[in-house]
């Protein structure tokens, strides 16, 4: 079964953005929203991170969802065994 990515971001923020671009290199597609502009996704994102800070990414496999907190690349890519 396929990963579904979540990515919750700012236009403006370079981990985000590394961690869009290290997707996109993987070819691995995910959704992104940006919390700058959308106050439902940022509630969202507090709620499961408690936090505000960005990026978070959440990969939902299977039954388990992963909540990965800034750009860690080696956990990303533990988690979707890349």
């Amino acid at each position: 079964m396929e990963a579904k990515i979540t990515i919750f971001s700012t236009p403006t923020c370079p981990y985000c953005n590394m961690a869009k671009d290290f997707l996109k290199e993987n070819g691995i597609s995910y959704t992104d929203f940006n919390v700058k502009e959308d106050a439902n996704a940022r509630k969202e994102m507090l709620a499961k991170s408690g936090q505000l800070g960005v990026p978070v990414i959440i990969v939902k496999k299977e039954a388990k969802e992963t909540i990965i907190i800034g750009f860690d690349r080696e956990k990303i890519e533990s988690v979707l065994e890349i």
